[in-house]
């Protein structure tokens, strides 16, 4: 899978909570070096983020880092927002990191809701949305905003989440085009945004 992948331009967009560390393993683990440009917001403290992130890193293909103010999205790296900041995208043609200090948002910093939200201004339907198991609703109305500008959304399941509060706000309020067992997510962003079988994928 890993050689035949060729990334197709679009960004991925994934929101985590309570059991978001190990979802996040399971399915970064499985994208390949030149995976989309990935960015990550995970609630979680400031001071454990860097070392998340590292983890990360040794673990995945890809590159993975916390993210930096102004860095460019490139293919084959994944950014994790650090802790206390609100992760954001600028721009449309090149898109890049903006992290915020704003007010928190849904009780968090940083927020999903304010990540997808941002995702949906700046690419629109070249997007896809994850939401995965977490407490409370922070993502959903961000994630529905992607669903409406043609972005593809991913929940991930009920059975296989840790705690499933935000999937489930999401999926309530119509903004998962798709649930999804977690063993089951990382195939389906591959296939989705891989050029050589995105005409294969079903809806």
């Amino acid at each position: 899978m890993q050689g035949a992948f060729v990334p197709d331009g679009r960004l991925i967009a994934i929101g985590s909570s309570t059991g978001g560390v190990e979802a996040l393993i399971s399915i970064l683990s499985k994208f390949p070096p030149n995976c989309p440009p990935t960015i990550i917001s995970q609630h979680m403290p400031p001071t454990f983020t860097r070392s998340f992130a590292e983890r990360l890193n040794k673990l995945c293909a890809p590159d993975v880092g916390e993210a930096v103010e102004g860095a460019p999205l490139k293919v084959g790296q994944i950014y994790l927002s650090p802790g206390d900041s609100h992760l954001e995208l600028t721009g449309h043609s090149a898109p890049r990191i903006h992290l915020s200090d704003a007010e928190r948002v849904n009780g968090h910093r940083p927020s999903v809701d304010v990540m997808f939200a941002s995702v949906c201004r700046c690419v629109g339907e070249r997007a896809i949305g994850v939401i995965l198991t977490g407490l409370g609703r922070d993502g959903a109305e961000g994630l529905l905003a992607m669903r409406g500008a043609g972005a593809e959304t991913i929940g991930q399941d009920e059975a296989s989440s840790v705690v499933y509060g935000m999937p489930k706000a999401a999926f309530e309020i119509g903004a998962v085009a798709k649930q999804l067992p977690l063993d089951r997510i990382a195939d389906r962003l591959l296939a989705s945004t891989n050029v050589q079988r995105r005409e294969k994928i079903s809806s």
